[in-house]
């Protein structure tokens, strides 16, 4: 409904401003009879305001959004260019984007990518997003991620198989689950997401631009390259 509301404030500034215009002894609007002749662009114009609004929100947490849970990080840990997704073990797009992400990082040797576990989905993905932590503190993050990824869901059975394909230390891990030592990670990682109005996972920022869903490589590699040159 908020893309609604938007344009209804655009028309009723539209008509609004048509008035003024011929008040004035102008004559007709021009910006109304352009919106009207190509309504077509509504919808871009739509998404820009969108854009930027979500980028006001975006900056004064980007030293928090880029800098990642110890370990929690895949392609280059110093890269210059940072990619931050939220993501979900149990969300299909999630999956599908693992080899667009691992593509990247291939055509990328100065990309870092922040993973920041958002388990929205069910309570496995709570369960294997404490247990990509625990693999973190264990320097088994990227292994972990890849392997649990290539399960067919965050089932307690799947994530303990992809901790022990990965090389976690199982008792370990399970030590600082029961400790709650990623509670607090979780919450922030949910609170940032509600802050810059995520609803859901993939999500991506990677310099000024702001995606959403499974956006294909093309696109994320598009707004890499902005961000590289920016």
């Amino acid at each position: 409904m908020r893309w609604l509301l938007t344009l209804v404030i655009a028309l009723v500034g539209g008509f609004a401003g048509a008035a003024a215009w011929q008040f004035a002894g102008i004559g007709p609007n021009p910006t109304r009879e352009y919106l009207l002749a190509n309504p077509e662009v509504l919808p871009e114009a739509i998404e820009v305001l969108n854009q930027r609004e979500t980028l006001a929100k975006v900056e004064p947490l980007r030293d928090e959004l880029e800098t990642p849970f110890p370990g929690a990080v895949l392609g280059n840990p110093d890269g210059k260019i940072t990619l931050v997704e939220f993501s979900d073990y149990a969300c299909t797009y999630c999956r599908q984007s693992m080899g667009d992400v691992m593509a990247l990082i291939e055509a990328n040797p100065d990309l870092k990518v922040v993973i920041r576990e958002l388990p929205i989905l069910s309570e496995g993905s709570g369960n294997a997003a404490r247990m990509a932590l625990a693999a973190a503190q264990q320097g088994r993050f990227a292994a972990f991620h890849d392997a649990m990824f290539r399960q067919d869901g965050p089932s307690e059975e799947n994530i303990a198989a992809a901790a022990r394909e990965a090389g976690v230390d199982l008792a370990k891990a399970q030590t600082a689950i029961d400790s709650g030592a990623f509670e607090g990670q979780l919450q922030n990682n949910l609170f940032l997401a509600q802050s810059l109005g995520f609803s859901g996972t993939p999500s991506w920022i990677v310099g000024d631009q702001v995606l959403n869903g499974a956006v294909g490589m093309d696109a994320l590699s598009d707004a890499i390259e902005t961000a590289r040159n920016t």
